[in-house]
């Protein structure tokens, strides 16, 4: 990470829906294949910030489509507002609304493997420090019983109250042979509708966690808005890369 290296930065300005945003990710991410073929052909994507704040979604692990509850977990996501999607990187089901924000880290690379688990600490301490600087409390590291388990998460919490702590952010990553995939969810508003979907869909497949673990940035410093988050993420990412606003050809 360095000034001198450049990164594109996609503000995208409205939802795809939650079955098309992701898909729009993985092909981000299949258009740094052309990277493979040398020089004359540069990637379709180049190394890429995309930032949007999804539609309410649902989105289960593969591990939950096996599960016997998976179909009434869907409909329970349905019934509350939320479309149930199954996304290839992360873990169990994770919840989140317009009041959030998806960052997803592209890069073209030859061996995506080899700093796979140093990007989810990287990446952790960057977000964690942007969360501080909007005015979070946070902290890098798994809530106990938290929804869709990681040892990278980072949590927000009230000095004043240290019981009130709560999963902000969640991460994933998926590679192929010519490059990586990093998606962040943070979760910055409605905590509250987060928090009932994802009881009613845990419950439903029969899954173990503390309810206490879901919210939003805002129940821990309830001034902070999506957008300053938005802005603080964008100054962390400007101290460590060269950002350029850009439009994807792939649409």
């Amino acid at each position: 990470m360095g000034p001198q290296q450049s990164l594109r930065v996609y503000r995208q300005s409205h939802s795809l829906g939650p079955a098309e945003d992701l898909q729009f990710g993985l092909r981000l991410l299949e258009g740094t294949r052309r990277h493979a073929s040398g020089p004359k052909y540069p990637p379709a994507t180049p190394p890429l910030l995309r930032i949007y704040r999804p539609q309410p979604t649902v989105a289960f692990g593969q591990r939950d489509s096996r599960l016997p509850g998976f179909s009434a977990a869907q409909q329970a996501s349905r019934d509350l507002g939320f479309e149930p999607v199954v996304r290839r990187a992360g873990g169990r089901a994770a919840a989140y609304t317009q009041g959030s924000l998806i960052v997803d880290h592209i890069e073209p690379d030859p061996d995506p493997i080899r700093e796979s688990q140093a990007r989810f600490s990287a990446f952790a301490e960057l977000y964690a420090h942007a969360l501080n600087t909007a005015g979070i409390s946070a902290r890098i590291g798994p809530l106990p019983d938290e929804y869709c388990y990681g040892e990278h998460s980072v949590h927000g919490f009230r000095p004043d109250e240290p019981d009130v702590r709560v999963k902000i952010i969640g991460t994933a990553q998926r590679q192929i042979a010519t490059g990586w995939l990093f998606s962040s969810s943070i979760i910055v508003e409605d905590g509250q509708r987060i928090r009932r979907v994802l009881t009613d869909t845990y419950s439903a497949m029969g899954l173990r966690w503390d309810p206490l673990t879901a919210g939003a940035a805002n129940d821990v410093a309830p001034a902070v808005t999506v957008e300053q988050v938005e802005s603080a993420i964008l100054d962390a990412y400007a101290h460590n890369w060269d950002l350029k606003e850009w439009t994807p050809a792939l649409t």
